[in-house]
C-alpha cells in the first residue's frame, strides 16, 4: 500500500489549511507578520510631521500652540508658510499611502494573507495610519485631523475615485476659500461616488468604509463646523481674492 501518497495529500491539505485566510489556524509567524504590519501602520501614522518640521527648521517648540492648535498641514500652511505646509501635506499623505499600499503587499509576499483578502488589510493598515495621525503616540496623542493621511490611504485603495475628489476639493477651495469645508465636501463626495456604477467597487464593503471616513472627517472638523456657522472660520488667502 502506497502510504507516501497519503502523506503527500495530508501535507498538501495541511498547507492549504494553514495558509488559507479563511482558516482560524494561521501559523504563528503569520500572526506575527500581521501584527507587525498593523503596528507599523499605526506608528507610521503617528509621525508628527508638522511638529517635527516646526522644531527642526523653524525653531518652533510646538505648532499646536499657534494658529488653530492643530498639528496638520493646514495649520502648518497658516503658521509656517506654503513651503513647510506643502512638505507636511506630502509626508502626511505618504504615511497613509505607504501603510495602505505597501504593507499589505508585504503580507501577501510573505504568504501571511491571501491575495484576494489584500483589500481588507489595505483598509485596516490605512485606517490605523489615520488613527495614528489623529492620536499620535509620539506627540501625546494630539495630532492632526487626518485629511492628508486619509487622502494617501485612499490613493492606495481607490485612486480613480480620489482623483475626482481632489478636483472637488480644489473647486470648493477656490470658490469658498475654506480648507475645512473643501475637505469635508471631498470626503462626502468620495462616499457618494462609490454608489455610481462608474466608481462602484467590486467589494461592497468599501462603500461602507467610504461613508465611515466621511463621518470621521466631519467629526474631526466639528470645531470648524462651529466656526463656519458663526462666520469666524479662517479663509485661505488667494492672490486674486478680495479680503
Amino acid at each position: 500500500m502506497d502510504y507516501s501518497r497519503g502523506r503527500d495529500a495530508s501535507t498538501s491539505l495541511s498547507m492549504t489549511f494553514f495558509y488559507s485566510p479563511d482558516s482560524s489556524n494561521y501559523p504563528c509567524m503569520h500572526y506575527l507578520y500581521i501584527a507587525l504590519a498593523l503596528l507599523v501602520a499605526y506608528l507610521l501614522g503617528s509621525i508628527p510631521t508638522a511638529l517635527w518640521v516646526g522644531r527642526r527648521f523653524f525653531n518652533l517648540a510646538d505648532i499646536r500652540e499657534h494658529g488653530s492648535g492643530n498639528a496638520g498641514a493646514t495649520n502648518t500652511f497658516r503658521v509656517l508658510g506654503p513651503k513647510a505646509g506643502t512638505a507636511v501635506l506630502l509626508i502626511d499623505a505618504l504615511k497613509g499611502f505607504v501603510a495602505a499600499y505597501f504593507l499589505p503587499q508585504w503580507l501577501v509576499g510573505e504568504g501571511a494573507i491571501a491575495p484576494e483578502h489584500e483589500l481588507y488589510y489595505r483598509l485596516a493598515c490605512g485606517a490605523l495610519a489615520v488613527v495614528g495621525h489623529i492620536y499620535p503616540v509620539f506627540a501625546q496623542f494630539r495630532g492632526g485631523k487626518g485629511v492628508a493621511t486619509i487622502l494617501g490611504m485612499m490613493l492606495g485603495v481607490a485612486p480613480a475615485t480620489v482623483g475626482v475628489c481632489m478636483l472637488v476639493f480644489i473647486v470648493m477651495l477656490l470658490l469658498f476659500r475654506y480648507v475645512s469645508l473643501a475637505s469635508m465636501t471631498a470626503g462626502v463626495c468620495f462616499a457618494l461616488l462609490q454608489l455610481l456604477p462608474q466608481f462602484r467597487p467590486q467589494q461592497p464593503f468599501l462603500v461602507w468604509v467610504g461613508f465611515g471616513l466621511a463621518a470621521l472627517l466631519i467629526y474631526t472638523h466639528r470645531a470648524n463646523i462651529g466656526r463656519l456657522r458663526s462666520g469666524t472660520e479662517s479663509r485661505v488667502p488667494l492672490p486674486w481674492a478680495k479680503k
